[in-house]
């Protein structure tokens, strides 16, 4: 049986996880999110990684958790569900992540999606909760992470319908930053993730700290946080590399300190 996580890289400060339960359009069962987590602990503490690319295949990015498993954990399975683990996992993860979407997103294939910094779409993309009509509702963030992605009435009507948008009407919301052909979904991804890599790592990670603040706490706070990130950072060699360079008209050569 091949693994559900083929794991590539890191090159050029990249790494790239792709979701291989094609024959499920890429259904989560707890044994992939537990290696996507896993994968992802690893890439946090690995100084050669300085951004992930997230990706499944043509067809389908994930077309949500895996049906059969989901059914039979009843009210105390659920309670006792290892899958919440492996989701703060991916949350947690330090370092940036560029989803690159392809086909179907949805359910908890699109919760995933909303867990990386960057969605890519292709135009083929299609993104939804349809949980309301298992006569369930989204469990991983979705209900969450969508109303702060579209807004309110956008998401009510996806979680309460069930009904997927298209990629033109995610980058209109705001849920995904860019669309390609299908061909061109990955390569694209990478070479923004290669450009993430090339910065300060740092400064990324203070970076991303702030704009996940910007979801999670009011005006004020935020802008502490990044009034106090920044003032850190003045702190940093790569900082003085990146002044240095810039009057040098030279590439800087970022250390991570």
């Amino acid at each position: 049986m091949s693994h559900p996580l083929i794991i590539d890289g890191p090159e050029r400060g990249v790494l790239r996880l792709t979701l291989n339960r094609p024959e499920a359009r890429n259904a989560l069962t707890t044994t992939l999110l537990r290696a996507i987590a896993e994968a992802l602990a690893a890439a946090a503490t690995d100084d050669k990684v300085g951004a992930v690319v997230l990706t499944g295949d043509q067809r389908a990015f994930a077309a949500g958790a895996d049906i059969k498993e989901m059914a039979e954990r009843d009210l105390v399975g659920m309670l006792n569900d290892p899958r919440q683990r492996h989701w703060q996992a991916i949350a947690d993860f330090p370092k940036p992540i560029i989803a690159a979407v392809n086909g179907y997103a949805l359910g908890g294939g699109c919760e995933l999606a909303m867990h990386a910094d960057i969605i890519i779409a292709a135009d083929t993309a299609r993104f939804g909760q349809p949980e309301i009509r298992l006569g369930i509702m989204p469990g991983a963030g979705g209900t969450q992470r969508l109303v702060r992605a579209v807004g309110k009435s956008l998401a009510s009507q996806m979680v309460l319908t069930g009904e997927a948008i298209d990629a033109g009407r995610a980058l209109a919301a705001g849920l995904v930053s860019e669309i390609t052909p299908p061909e061109l979904t990955l390569e694209r991804a990478t070479a923004i993730a290669e450009t993430v890599a090339a910065q300060a790592p740092l400064a990324v990670r203070l970076a991303k700290e702030a704009l996940a603040k910007a979801g999670d706490t009011d005006l004020a706070t935020g802008l502490r946080f990044e009034r106090h990130a920044f003032t850190v950072l003045a702190g940093t060699q790569d900082r003085d590399e990146g002044i240095a360079a810039f009057h040098d008209k030279r590439a800087a050569r970022f250390l991570g300190r």
